[in-house]
């Protein structure tokens, strides 16, 4: 068994008992293993470079499940609009235009996720909430047409205190739910997917609901960035 397929088998153990899918961040790491991590029967994997997605989608199996993780620029959108599996990172209303545009060309509904701004770091990209229900109650987000919003996603302060990041995941989950309570009537939104938790907090953010966890460095190892 390699290193890789061990350390999959670590992570879905430990995922086991919750809902949760594992996404493997692949971001700088080389083909080669994501295609060891494919071996072990992993096929969701996580990138966060548009560049980087489509050298890869293009030598590696056709059946894998490729998310956009990262901030995503709306003049890259084409290049992957034909093929990715969901948009987590879709971090404003002219964002997710784009994807319908692109999705229109493409002749195919997009799977979304809006994320939403739940850490205190000013870095961090997504909506807050005056934002998401202005955009979510204008008649233009209504008309849409080909994109699936399949839910939220968050990035929780980089911290060692647990009951912040948990506070974070909370406000999340609650949020969801109200998304899902007050438009219910809009049929492409479906609040089925909570993409929070990677490999420093995904045990908080699986108790509190999260359905997709993003981990990279505990299965790849460091990555290379050079």
């Amino acid at each position: 068994m390699s290193k890789i397929e061990q350390k999959i088998k670590e992570f879905e153990a430990k995922i086991s008992n919750s809902s949760a899918k594992l996404i493997a961040v692949s971001k700088t790491h080389p083909a080669e293993l994501i295609k060891e991590a494919y071996d072990a029967g992993q096929r969701d994997f996580g990138e966060n470079k548009v560049q980087e997605m489509v050298e890869k989608q293009e030598i590696l199996p056709e059946n894998i499940r490729w998310h956009m993780i990262g901030h995503l620029q709306r003049n890259k959108v084409k290049y992957i609009a034909p093929f990715v599996s969901l948009i987590h990172s879709v971090d404003s209303f002219k964002l997710l235009k784009e994807i319908n545009k692109a999705g229109g060309k493409a002749n195919r509904k997009i799977a979304c996720l809006l994320q939403v701004h739940i850490a205190d770091e000013e870095t961090k990209f997504g909506f807050d909430n005056a934002e998401m229900f202005e955009m979510l109650d204008s008649k233009e987000f209504q008309g849409l047409e080909y994109v699936q919003i399949s839910g939220l996603m968050g990035m929780a302060t980089f911290t060692e205190d647990e009951d912040k990041i948990r506070k974070e995941f909370k406000m999340l989950k609650q949020l969801s739910t109200q998304i899902t309570e007050k438009y219910a009537f809009i049929p492409f939104l479906e609040m089925k997917e909570l993409s929070m938790g990677m490999s420093n907090d995904f045990h908080i953010a699986i108790e509190e609901g999260s359905t997709l966890i993003r981990v990279g460095s505990a299965i790849f190892g460091a990555r290379d960035y050079h």
